[in-house]
C-alpha cells in the first residue's frame, strides 16, 4: 500500500492534522485498501478519476459536440436513490432520534459496520477527501473529510462541494470537522474485473451526531454516498445548528427583483422532486421580474451581525432530477447541462447524447434504457430512471446570482412551504405570524416521489420537507424554530411566512395551474405582501390572496376560485391527520404548535 500526498500541496509529508491522520490510519487498518489518496481537488485531478472511470467502464462518454466533456453513468438496478429504510441515526438515547427517525444504539451500529467493512476495501484505492461546506473562511462555513473507495463519489464531489488542501490547513489550526467515511463495500480479489457500479446489497447510512461522525456502506447512489450532501448538510448540521443557535434546511435559496428594482431573498422548502430546482432557476413569465439562484436543495440560515436572518447555500453545485426537466419547464437547467455534466440513469441516444422522459413529447428511436437494454415504447418502460439525475458545477448556472459565494450571506425576507397535494391546501398563503408559520412547516404534506424509497402518490406528513433529513428529534427541530423566531422578533427583522401548492388537480385530475414560469405570478404576490401594497382575505388556515395578476394567463375564472378557495371538510380532515401525526412526539411537542393546532380547529369551526 502507498500513501500518495495531495498533488498540489507544497509539503512531501503526509497532510499535517494529527487528528485526520490517525482517523485516516485507522481507515486504512480496517478497511485493507490497496493504496491511498489524499485529494486536492484540482482540475488535473477531477480528469485523472474521470479517465480511470472511463478506462473502467463506469463512464460512458458522450458526443464531445452535442454534449461536450459529459459522460453517462448507469448504477445497479437495486442502487437507484436514497434507502430511507437503512438511513439510522446513532445517538446514545432513543428520543433524541426521535419516533421519526430509524434509531440503532451507537455502539451496536460501530459494532455492525466494523465487521462488514473489514477488508472492505481489498483492491481498491482509498480517497481522502477534504471540503467545506460554504464558502472557505465563510463564519457560517463548516469543514468535513470524506473516505470513499469510489471514484463516482469523488468525481461528484469535485461538482457539489469546494474540495480544497486548505480545508486540512483549517482544520491543522483548530476548526472543527466532520469525519465521512463511506465504502462502497464491495473488495476486488486480486486480478479481478471490476464491476461498472460496485455496491452490496447489505446498505447502512448511519449517523453519529454526538460525535460528528457519518460511516455509509454499500450504497454508490448520490444520496447514501456523497455524505456532505443530505448527511452532513442536514442530518449532523441540523444537530449542530440547534447546539449553536442556527438551522441546517431543506431549501431553495433565490434572489428575487420586481420590475421595480427592488431585490429580496427567498427560501422555500419543498420535498424533493417537488419543484425545487425549477423554482430555483424560475424564467418568470411576467414582464420585469427577476428570479436568480443561490441555490437549489439546501440553505444554512443564522442571525448576521446586524440580527437579520443570513443563509448560504453549504453546496457547490446541483445534484437534480432529469425526468421532467426540459426547455419548457427549466430552459436555464437545460442550456446549463449542455456540457461538462455527469448524467446518472438517464436514456443514451444512439448519436451519443441523453434523453429523459419530459425533455421532449416522443422518445427518440434506437435509445438505450438506463439500464442499459434497447428501449421498446410498446411495453411502457421508462428510458431513463424516475430518479435519474444531473450532476453540475453551480458556476455552470446562467441564472447564477452574484452572492451565491459571499462570506456572510444574504439577507432572508420571506420563507415559503410547500408540497405535492392534488387537493386540500391552496395554490398560496400567508401565515398569520411566525408560529403559525411553524405550524405550517409542521405539518406540511406531500404525496412520494420517485426520490425516495416507497409508493408513488401515497400522502405522507413531511415536516418542513426535513423527514428523512432531521439528525435529531422532530419534536425538538420544531422548537428550534420557535425558538429562532423568539431571537428574530427582539430585533424585529422577521421574515414573512408563506405556503405554496402547484399541484392541485380538477375532477379529472389535471393540474389547474400551469406552474413553472408562471409561478412568478404567485412571487408577485408575496413581493407584494412584503410591501404591503396588497390586502389578503383570512382563512382559517392563513391569508389567501384576493386577486391574482392573470394578465396574459388563459385560466378559467372557476379555476382561479378553486386554486385560491379553501375547503373546510378537507382541511378539517387533514387537521385530524396531522393531529395524529404531532401526537407521536409526546412531550417533545412544543405547546405553541399545540396551541397553533388548537386555534386552526376554532377558526374552523366559526
Amino acid at each position: 500500500m502507498t500513501l500518495t500526498p495531495p498533488t498540489t500541496s507544497p509539503r512531501t509529508e503526509e497532510p499535517r492534522p494529527v487528528d485526520v491522520l490517525e482517523w485516516v490510519h485507522e481507515a486504512v487498518a480496517l478497511l485493507e485498501p490497496d493504496s491511498v489518496t489524499w485529494c486536492d481537488g484540482s482540475a488535473a485531478e477531477a480528469q485523472r478519476l474521470t479517465d480511470l472511470m472511463v478506462e473502467q467502464g463506469t463512464l460512458v462518454s458522450l458526443s464531445s459536440t452535442k454534449r461536450p466533456g459529459s459522460y453517462l453513468v448507469r448504477s445497479e438496478p437495486t442502487d437507484v436513490a436514497r434507502v430511507e429504510s437503512r438511513t439510522f441515526i446513532c445517538s446514545s438515547h432513543p428520543e433524541d432520534a426521535g419516533p421519526t427517525n430509524n434509531w440503532v444504539d451507537p455502539t451496536e451500529m460501530r459494532e455492525t459496520l466494523r465487521d462488514l467493512s473489514r477488508g472492505a476495501m481489498r483492491g481498491r484505492t482509498l480517497y481522502v477527501v477534504p471540503f467545506s461546506m460554504g464558502p472557505l473562511g465563510s463564519p457560517m462555513a463548516r469543514s468535513g473529510v470524506q473516505i470513499t473507495d469510489s471514484p463516482y463519489v469523488v468525481l461528484s464531489l469535485h461538482m457539489m462541494v469546494r474540495v480544497s488542501t486548505k480545508v486540512l490547513d483549517a482544520i491543522d489550526e483548530g476548526a472543527p470537522w466532520v469525519k465521512c467515511l463511506h465504502t462502497v463495500g464491495s473488495p476486488l480479489a486480486e486480478d479481478a474485473r471490476d464491476e461498472a457500479w460496485p455496491c452490496n446489497d447489505t446498505k447502512y447510512i448511519s449517523h453519529f451526531p454526538e460525535t460528528r461522525e457519518i460511516w455509509s456502506f454499500g450504497s454508490a447512489y448520490g444520496g447514501n454516498a456523497l455524505l456532505p450532501k443530505k448527511a452532513f448538510a442536514l442530518r449532523i448540521a441540523s444537530v449542530l445548528a440547534r447546539e449553536e443557535g442556527w438551522m441546517a434546511e431543506h431549501m431553495l435559496l433565490v434572489k428575487i427583483t420586481s420590475p421595480q428594482g427592488k431585490s429580496y431573498t427567498v427560501v422555500a422548502a419543498f420535498p424533493s422532486a417537488c419543484g425545487k430546482t425549477n423554482f430555483a432557476m424560475m424564467q418568470p413569465t411576467l414582464p420585469g421580474w427577476r428570479v436568480e439562484t443561490l441555490g437549489d436543495d439546501i440553505a444554512w440560515l443564522a442571525p448576521g451581525s446586524d440580527g437579520r436572518l443570513r443563509a448560504i447555500n453549504p453546496e457547490a453545485g446541483f445534484f437534480g432530477v432529469a425526468p421532467g426537466t426540459s426547455a419548457a419547464t427549466n430552459p436555464v437547467a437545460m442550456n446549463m447541462l449542455a456540457s461538462h455534466t455527469l448524467f446518472t440513469n438517464v436514456a443514451h441516444t444512439d448519436d451519443g447524447d441523453v434523453w429523459w422522459e419530459g425533455m421532449t413529447p416522443q422518445a427518440p428511436d434506437n435509445l438505450t434504457t438506463w439500464a442499459g437494454s434497447p428501449h421498446s415504447a410498446s411495453t411502457g418502460e421508462s428510458a431513463a430512471h424516475p430518479n435519474a439525475r444531473f450532476t453540475v458545477r453551480l458556476e455552470a448556472c446562467a441564472s447564477l446570482a452574484p452572492e451565491w459565494d459571499d462570506p456572510e450571506g444574504v439577507p432572508v425576507d420571506a420563507i415559503i412551504f410547500g408540497g405535492r397535494r392534488s387537493t386540500t391546501m391552496p395554490l398560496v398563503l400567508e401565515a398569520r405570524d411566525w408560529n403559525h408559520g411553524v405550524f405550517l412547516g409542521a405539518t406540511m404534506a406531500s404525496e412520494k416521489t420517485a426520490a425516495a424509497e416507497g409508493a408513488l402518490g401515497e400522502v405522507r406528513r413531511d415536516p418542513f420537507a426535513m423527514l428523512p433529513f432531521c439528525g435529531y428529534n422532530m419534536g425538538d427541530y420544531m422548537q428550534n424554530w420557535i425558538d429562532m423566531g423568539d431571537r428574530l422578533r427582539t430585533v424585529g427583522r422577521m421574515p414573512r411566512i408563506f405556503h405554496v401548492n402547484w399541484f392541485l388537480k380538477d375532477s379529472d385530475g389535471r393540474f389547474i395551474w400551469p406552474g413553472f414560469g408562471e409561478n412568478s405570478r404567485v412571487v408577485d404576490w408575496i413581493v407584494n405582501r412584503l410591501e404591503g401594497s396588497v390586502a389578503a382575505e383570512p382563512s382559517p388556515i392563513g391569508w389567501l390572496p384576493k386577486s391574482l395578476n392573470t394578465e396574459g394567463l388563459d385560466i378559467a375564472e372557476e379555476a382561479l376560485e378553486a386554486l385560491l378557495s379553501v375547503d373546510r371538510d378537507l382541511v378539517r380532515q387533514d387537521l385530524e391527520d396531522a393531529e395524529t401525526f404531532l401526537a407521536q412526539f409526546g412531550d417533545r411537542l412544543p405547546a405553541r404548535i399545540s396551541e397553533e393546532l388548537r386555534a386552526t380547529r376554532e377558526r374552523l369551526s366559526l
